[in-house]
């Protein structure tokens, strides 16, 4: 087997091996995808389209060879029997006939299960997608039910307390007690948002003043610095 032929083969075996390991039942799709969103794969994802397309070229091509040397060694195995040539000869056409054959089965297989492959992937994390959907609706579901009991049973309490006429009063009383409260609270909050606004106005214009009284301070501190400056200069001239 050549070269080329041999790392067919063990590209199929690889297939066959990848295959069978993603047939695995105990694991779930959202572990595969776990897997397939590791560091490694996701600097190799970028280039996975153009290594995808560059394998079945390279199957492609090596399958029609498969099939043209197929077609080579079947038609001289017809000319050898007719012609009643020497029997190494016929063996040696049959053993090229059976090594075409040979290679014809490895590339188509490969060139299948890679593309099984790549459909197996797809499809698992498809389905890894709605399960994590899944997942998600059914949990919302959940907090919908609960939610949903929770006012059931919220809706039921209040129909005893209306049903009570004793009840209804008291609470019609306390709400018209609290009405009243939330009034003076508001009112209260009122005049307190006032006072603070005038105290605001007050502290403003306290803080103009203060700039003003600093701002003639500091004038009248020079105009004495300059007069005690002449004074001393007249002294000095009369001694």
């Amino acid at each position: 087997m050549t070269f080329q032929w041999t790392a067919v083969a063990t590209f199929l075996y690889g297939e066959i091996t990848v295959l069978l390991i993603l047939c695995i039942p105990f694991v779930s799709p959202l572990r595969w995808r776990k897997i397939f969103r590791f560091q490694l794969w996701s600097k190799i994802s970028p280039y996975w389209d153009k290594a995808f397309l560059s394998i079945i070229v390279v199957l492609v091509v090596l399958f029609f060879d498969a099939i043209r040397e197929v077609r080579k060694y079947s038609a001289n195995q017809g000319i050898d029997k007719s012609a009643n040539l020497h029997p190494s000869s016929y063996d040696h056409i049959q053993m090229k006939l059976f090594r075409s054959q040979r290679n014809l089965y490895i590339s188509g297989f490969s060139l299948f299960l890679w593309l099984v492959l790549q459909r197996v992937i797809y499809l698992i994390m498809q389905l890894a997608s709605e399960m994590e959907s899944y997942d998600t609706m059914k949990t919302q579901v959940e907090s919908a039910n609960e939610a949903a009991k929770k006012y059931m049973e919220g809706n039921e309490q209040l129909k005893k307390v209306l049903n009570s006429s004793k009840d209804n009063h008291e609470i019609k009383t306390e709400n018209a007690k609290l009405k009243r409260d939330i009034e003076k609270e508001r009112e209260e909050l009122k005049r307190m948002s006032e006072a603070l606004s005038k105290s605001q106005a007050e502290v403003i214009a306290l803080k103009k003043q203060s700039e003003g009284l600093t701002r003639e301070y500091d004038r009248l501190l020079k105009e004495h610095e300059q007069l005690q400056n002449i004074a001393e200069g007249q002294h000095d001239k009369d001694q």
